[in-house]
């Protein structure tokens, strides 16, 4: 199992990205990734980090697809692939209605089709073996209706992998098959290796659809897991309960909240109703109080290292080949370092 470090926004992360960054590169670390939502973006501190680092893999988790053009984004990695020596991974993802409408100003549409038609397109793309054509229901290029001046086109530049990998952001049953029959990799959030079953019905539908020969053994499974070190269990579980109880109680509307399903389906039911009710009634230290100290265990690396140490053989066990860490100071980053690598 290779351990991944993710930096989440720029502004939320570790004080000094850098020499966090630097540090994990030292220990052995397999990637750093960095995210968006609507402040940083994805793509600058990453390539800011990765001048910073010589040999370390970096990530993008995730870059919003309803924020870019395909072709921007297919732009994007190979130059940072280019300049990095070959050591992108494009993490992309649909975001959620709230972020997509609000912020965007696009359709949220419908995720499996946008998500089929972007990563056909990356795909076609990054090859070079074709100008660029494809007309589809969120993706028409050459666009028709315009000056008709429009023609297909290939990427100028020759990329230095022209598969670069292609990780997709998913926890719904039928997105989470999408990641298994289009990608290299799939970035889950709130990951509980003990619920294993609630994903392995659509891993194992989206491995039989695949038409590139690639078995499972080649699919990195890469969930980002909150590390939180230190000598009092129920502190440290602390620190985590307002981000699920931002994510399982606010982020979404009643009745459309991808992370509220699956603290459901996780069999979470009765507090994630709570967590919500509370939270979009403006009692978010009460929905932060109600977020099950077992649901924290289940899906975060809390407490003193030899805590952290028993609890690792869960994440292996489940088939984790990155444990991306989110990790928010040193101490967290060179105690994952000691019990893994």
């Amino acid at each position: 199992m290779r351990l991944g470090l993710n930096f989440g926004y720029w502004s939320s992360g570790p004080s000094d990205n850098v020499k966090v960054a630097q540090e994990a590169e030292r220990l052995g670390y397999h990637s750093l990734w960095t995210a968006e939502a609507y402040g940083s973006d994805a793509v600058s501190p990453l390539v800011w980090l990765a001048a910073k680092t010589e040999r370390i893999n970096v990530g993008t988790a995730i870059m919003q697809m309803p924020a870019r053009s395909p072709a921007m984004t297919a732009m994007t990695a190979a130059t940072i692939d280019l300049l990095t020596g070959g050591r992108f991974l494009l993490g992309i993802g649909a975001s959620g209605p709230q972020v997509v409408e609000g912020w965007h100003g696009v359709v949220y549409g419908k995720l499996l089709t946008r998500t089929r038609e972007y990563v056909e397109i990356l795909r076609t793309i990054l090859k070079r073996e074709q100008a660029l054509e494809h007309h589809g229901e969120y993706y028409d290029i050459p666009v028709r209706g315009g000056t008709g001046l429009g023609k297909p086109l290939k990427l100028i530049v020759h990329p230095l992998r022209p598969d670069i990998p292609i990780y997709i952001a998913a926890i719904g049953p039928k997105n989470v098959a999408l990641a298994a029959e289009l990608g290299d990799g799939w970035l889950p959030v709130f990951f509980s290796p003990q619920r294993l079953n609630v994903f392995h019905q659509s891993l194992e539908e989206g491995f039989g659809r695949r038409k590139d020969g690639k078995t499972r053994d080649q699919f990195d499974i890469a969930p980002t897991v909150h590390v939180i070190v230190g000598d009092d269990v129920d502190a440290c579980r602390a620190q985590m309960k307002p981000q699920l109880a931002l994510y399982i109680g606010g982020m979404g509307a009643r009745g459309k909240n991808f992370y509220n399903e699956l603290a459901q389906r996780y069999g979470y039911e009765d507090a994630a109703a709570r967590i919500q009710d509370l939270y979009l009634s403006g009692k978010k230290n009460e929905a932060i109080a109600a977020v099950p100290d077992a649901l924290v265990d289940e899906v975060a690396l809390c407490g003193p290292r030899e805590r952290i140490a028993e609890r690792l053989g869960a994440w292996r066990d489940a088939n984790v080949t990155t444990l991306i860490c989110g990790a928010q100071n040193m101490d967290a980053v060179r105690t994952m370092a000691e019990l893994v690598l």
